[in-house]
């Protein structure tokens, strides 16, 4: 279950990118303003503690300590191309993040509370960042907001079918991962499958 750009961990060179969590790792990263920082180095690009602050709108000392907590856990790491005297820069180890369904059914509460945490914040990330588009999305020339999408399906299919339904979807949007052609934007797409139970 990718969060951020990088498939599920297969032989796809792109699949480097994304780091898997584990119980450890997860818990390292399950903190609202640590998956803030590093969703913001991720999309925005290398920082320092005071830039993200003002970025976030936190104090540079919170923001100092959780990146401490991230490089600790192997999230994020010194940028030692824009580092300069005391001026810390900080950027993504990795590209995206793969979540397992395991984590969120550990026989230990600790590891489930830390699961429900990081999915509930990466559901709020994608909800703020429609909302962002709807309210701006006048702001972008014609063919954006025309090319721009907001759509849900109702399917009947099996658990199989789902889970084949997700990879053929992934492999097709990491087909376009790393382009950069000219007039290209960066675009954030979210897919959300999940099988619900109709009302009476």
């Amino acid at each position: 279950m990718p969060t951020e750009p990088g498939p599920d961990p297969h032989p796809d060179p792109e699949a480097a990118k994304s780091r898997v969590l584990d119980a450890r790792s997860l818990r390292g990263l399950a903190h609202p303003l640590r998956i803030q920082l590093l969703k913001s180095l991720r999309h925005d690009g290398p920082a320092t503690a005071s830039q993200l602050a003002e970025r976030l709108g936190e104090s540079s000392g919170a923001t100092s300590y959780h990146l401490r907590q991230l490089a600790a856990h192997g999230f994020v790491e010194d940028d030692p191309e824009r580092g300069k005297g005391r001026e810390r820069w900080w950027k993504a180890a990795q590209e995206g993040t793969t979540f397992s369904r395991e984590l969120h059914r550990s026989p230990d509460p600790a590891v489930r509370g830390a699961a429900d945490l990081f999915l509930h914040e990466i559901a709020n990330i994608h909800t703020q960042e429609l909302g962002t588009w709807l309210a701006t999305s006048r702001e972008w020339p014609e063919e954006w907001a025309a090319s721009s999408d907001m759509s849900d399906f109702t399917l009947q299919l099996t658990p199989e079918q789902l889970k084949e339904l997700n990879e053929k979807m992934h492999a097709l949007i990491v087909s376009y991962h790393g382009r950069s052609d000219e007039g290209s934007a960066q675009v954030r797409l979210h897919t959300h499958s999940f099988p619900r139970r109709p009302t009476d």
